[in-house]
């Protein structure tokens, strides 16, 4: 597949940046270059204080590291092909990661050790999230259309509630207290109630890679196939904004928020990272980050930094 070459040339858009800094943080510097994974580095995730950092990719391992002093802390393998998500516990003890083996698995942190691989989806697993504050409950999105539920506490490997509306892969999971909103292939973003029992589909018509909730939880960033990045409210499903300027039309790549909620986070196939205002839209900073495709993001919980991963094997880290 062949990526459009990194610009030379960038607009100028310091007064915009230096406006938007005054109020938050929006990193840009590089501080670290992780090396350490055998080709694309597929997504990146913070831990719950954003001490740690772990990343998966196509040479199978999981990867701890420490991303402020640029060292590689540990090492997880046991997955048979690409790891496509990560998440950590909330008492940072534990994490878990899926992909295209079609597994779950769940690691203790400090021995090195998985706990339990959960088994059910039929395809690659795409996504994986805690779903509760106490850690006690797994949800992931798959190639197989559905989004299954799974219990950590349980002694049963099979998921607890399976959750089947989508037509085509599913990309992406979030979750906010009963609700579970998960992004696809087919174009939609659908919302779970799963205490009410009850699901709402918002059709975007194009194919989504990528969705975030906002800290506040009342809104949903998707990041679409037509080089644009969307924000909805999540009750009505109305369309609060767009932001373009990126190159988005044939990868999975990532998208975030800063903790404020005041900016949005994006990437492109030109290996830029782009913030824009999530009110008015305007694109207030981009900054070449890497070679190639920019495929995940992750900021830090106080906004300190920006972890980008890309293509190329690399993760950076940006202050």
């Amino acid at each position: 597949m062949q990526y459009p070459a990194l610009p030379e040339d960038y607009p100028a858009e310091e007064e915009a940046a230096t406006e938007a800094e005054d109020s938050e943080r929006l990193p840009h510097t590089e501080l670290n270059v992780l090396k350490g994974h055998e080709g694309a580095v597929l997504v990146v995730r913070f831990n719950s204080t954003g001490t740690y950092c772990l990343s998966g990719g196509k040479d199978r391992i999981v990867r701890l590291w420490n991303p402020h002093k640029g060292l590689l802390v540990k090492s997880y393998a046991g997955h048979g092909y690409d790891v496509r998500g990560v998440t950590v516990s909330q008492d940072n003890s534990k994490f878990a990661s899926c992909g295209v083996d079609k597994q779950v698995f769940l690691w203790d942190v400090a021995s090195g050790r998985f706990i339990r691989k959960f088994r059910g989806h039929d395809s690659t697993v795409n996504a994986v999230t805690y779903a509760s504050k106490d850690d006690a409950l797994l949800v992931t999105a798959g190639y197989d259309q559905c989004i299954r539920a799974w219990d950590c506490r349980s002694r049963s490997l099979d998921a607890v509630q399976t959750l089947k509306a989508f037509k085509d892969s599913v990309t992406a999971v979030a979750t906010a207290e009963w609700e579970v909103i998960g992004s696809s292939v087919d174009g939609t973003v659908r919302r779970f109630d799963v205490r009410m029992g009850r699901a709402y589909t918002d059709d975007l018509h194009h194919p989504i890679t990528s969705c975030a909730l906002t800290h506040d939880n009342l809104c949903v960033l998707t990041a679409c196939l037509d080089s644009s990045l969307r924000l909805l409210d999540k009750k009505s499903g109305e369309l609060l904004a767009s932001y373009t300027g990126h190159v988005h039309g044939s990868v999975q790549m990532d998208c975030c928020l800063t903790p404020s909620d005041a900016h949005v986070v994006g990437s492109s196939e030109t290996g830029e990272v782009l913030y824009w205002d999530l009110v008015d839209s305007r694109l207030v900073r981009r900054f070449p980050a890497h070679a190639g495709v920019v495929t995940s993001m992750a900021m830090h919980p106080e906004g300190k930094c920006l972890v980008t991963a890309s293509v190329e094997g690399t993760i950076k880290v940006w202050e």
